[in-house]
């Protein structure tokens, strides 16, 4: 039996795809967002870029979805602490309003939610 396609997996993992794709592309840019107590911040920002391509990928393909969707749950509390690290020194992304900064926070937590639906049995 074929499973259809979940279009919102597909959306959610295309997100994934180009945000990790970003990570590699502008690198500095995202090593500002890293919290300074951490060390080697550009191979934690290439890390995290390919946990989120792997973790695109993976959501999009029925077999592997719901292992996909833990491993993207677990990253983005992961650097849940660098989306809070940006909001209190914004001096580090400048041009990025301040309003922009603390709505990734939310924003973080409203990402973990969507993730977390496919992490159940019927969600796949």
């Amino acid at each position: 039996m074929q499973k259809r396609v979940r279009w919102d997996a597909v959306a959610m993992g295309t997100l994934y795809v180009v945000a990790g794709a970003a990570h590699f592309a502008a690198t500095r840019i995202y090593m500002r967002a890293m919290p300074g107590y951490l060390p080697d911040p550009r191979a934690l920002v290439l890390v995290s870029g390919a946990a989120e391509i792997g973790g695109g990928i993976g959501v999009m393909l029925p077999g592997t979805r719901r292992a996909a969707a833990w491993g993207l749950v677990l990253l983005l509390v992961a650097v849940m602490p660098a989306n809070v690290w940006m909001a209190q020194h914004p001096w580090l992304t400048p041009g990025v309003p301040m309003w922009a900064l603390w709505v990734r926070v939310p924003l973080q937590v409203a990402l973990v939610g969507w993730a977390w639906r496919y992490t159940r049995a019927e969600a796949v």
